[in-house]
């Protein structure tokens, strides 16, 4: 599995990434990759069935941060203070073997490893509460699933799945630190850019070791990145972001 690093990016280049990567690792153009990436500015992520309303009717700060529609389903997510993980794989790659499910267990059991080497004690959630795609707290962290990663009882890390045809996408956020109140998380007593240093380096190499995959560091394609820019104004766009 190709490995990228990227350096924080606004919202709607981050989604386009991830858009582009399941439509070429999908058709075979491009290998299975794993991405990590960071968010700046702030950004507000939709989750796709998320109606756009419930993000006007948002009181300052966060109602004034930019905002964007993931591909994926799910609450809101205020991109801020966390590392983002995305893999995306062929639809017909062993990992989905055992079920949709399954790769949400190795990426938070990951997680909740690479914590536990810096002293942060963390765990499954183990329940789901009643949210539906539209119904339920505006932001994911607010909501409950059985595989989310709790500090306590609060969230700390949570994902969602996009499923084509011929891929699989699936993202999720590990909150690190927290500036808005309004969005509910754990935090970490960690310093923000050790703990994600360690994190790029450790989820790697911890997802290797569990999935027994070769993970290596890679670079972005020149038809990659056309790919991403040429996604980037359907990402910008009120059809997309506002879509009903």
């Amino acid at each position: 599995m190709r490995v990228l690093h990227d350096l924080p990016l606004c919202g709607d280049e981050n989604m386009a990434r991830d858009e582009a990567l399941l439509d070429r690792v999908g058709d075979g153009s491009s290998p299975p990759t794993l991405r990590l990436y960071q968010w700046d500015p702030p950004t507000i992520s939709l989750g796709y069935f998320q109606k756009y309303a419930d993000y006007e009717s948002l009181d300052p700060p966060a109602g004034e941060l930019a905002v964007v529609r993931r591909p994926t389903g799910g609450g809101a997510i205020l991109h801020d203070l966390e590392l983002t993980y995305s893999i995306i794989i062929p639809a017909t790659d062993p990992l989905l073997g055992r079920g949709p499910n399954h790769l949400y267990e190795i990426a938070h059991d990951v997680v909740i490893d690479c914590l536990a080497a810096i002293d942060v004690t963390v765990h499954r959630g183990g329940e789901t509460d009643d949210s539906t795609p539209t119904r339920g707290p505006f932001f994911c962290f607010a909501r409950r699933h059985k595989f989310d990663v709790l500090l306590g009882s609060d969230k700390l890390a949570g994902s969602a799945q996009r499923r084509t045809r011929s891929g699989v996408l699936q993202h999720g956020s590990i909150v690190l630190a927290n500036r808005f109140e309004q969005q509910p998380t754990a935090t970490l007593a960690q310093d923000f850019e050790s703990a994600v240093a360690h994190l790029r380096i450790e989820f790697v190499r911890l997802f290797a070791e569990r999935t027994e995959i070769s993970c290596e560091i890679g670079e972005w394609t020149a038809e990659e990145l056309t790919a991403a820019k040429n996604l980037v104004a359907k990402h910008t766009g009120d059809e997309w972001i506002k879509r009903t």
